[in-house]
């Protein structure tokens, strides 16, 4: 691994809203001080919607931006066919769950287990499980919404905090509204130990095995990221 040097009027972080405490974190334990551009995760339920909005704000940056340090992951094919027309480095996972995920350099394209639902600080109001079944209600019916929510959580057993040291994921407040969202797909609450890791190595330039990184005149496709067919399919626990 080759420690790179940024410069911060020439290097911007993309960040998908879902990360945005963690690449704050990531920034001050780093002393970094990168410009964030961000990725509105609603994008997430389409990934074609998140690679077009990808191409626009990559189009969009200033042109003595020279890299892009992209907080997020391959996220279901939002990365597929991007051209690339600065430096672009990705952390080289499947979705920002495996990401945080991660507690060691070992790189691992997907590090979620079947039947696992995964919860961060930042799965709450319209994206937690409650809010969730309420838009699928709000859509189909109560009936009909409730019987769609229950066959898109029927195969989960598990609901899992990521305890990633950034957030206070032990709160009273915290775990009842946890717990309360584990209740409605009727999985066993618990923790499970992640990190910040990745990131903290993508705003300082310690850059290795676990990051794609490509240089003007490349295409971004799924051979980078070197997932398998199943890794980069959206599931609801990437919301």
């Amino acid at each position: 691994m080759t420690l790179q040097t940024l410069h911060s009027d020439h290097t911007i972080i993309l960040s998908c809203t879902s990360l945005l405490l963690h690449v704050e974190a990531a920034q001050v334990r780093m002393g970094t001080r990168f410009p964030v551009v961000e990725l509105d995760r609603r994008f997430h339920t389409e990934p074609q919607q998140m690679r077009k909005r990808i191409l626009e704000t990559l189009y969009s940056l200033p042109a003595d931006c020279d890299t892009v340090l992209a907080a997020m992951g391959y996220c279901g094919g939002s990365w597929d066919h991007i051209p690339i027309t600065r430096r672009v480095v990705v952390p080289k996972v499947d979705d920002c769950i495996t990401m945080l995920l991660h507690t060691d350099d070992t790189p691992h394209g997907n590090l979620k287990k079947t039947g696992h639902m995964y919860f961060r600080d930042c799965d709450t109001g319209p994206y937690s499980i409650e809010g969730i079944k309420g838009e699928i209600c709000r859509k189909y019916g109560m009936e009909f919404g409730t019987s769609i929510f229950g066959s898109w959580f029927q195969n989960y057993t598990n609901a899992d905090i990521i305890d990633t040291g950034v957030y206070d994921c032990y709160s009273e407040e915290y775990v009842a509204e946890a717990q309360k969202n584990a209740d409605l797909i009727r999985c066993s609450l618990g923790y499970v130990e992640g990190s910040n890791r990745i990131l903290e190595k993508l705003v300082s330039g310690r850059w290795d095995g676990q990051f794609v990184v490509l240089e003007p005149g490349r295409e971004m496709t799924e051979r980078d990221f070197g997932l398998s067919a199943g890794d980069s399919l959206f599931e609801p626990q990437t919301l």
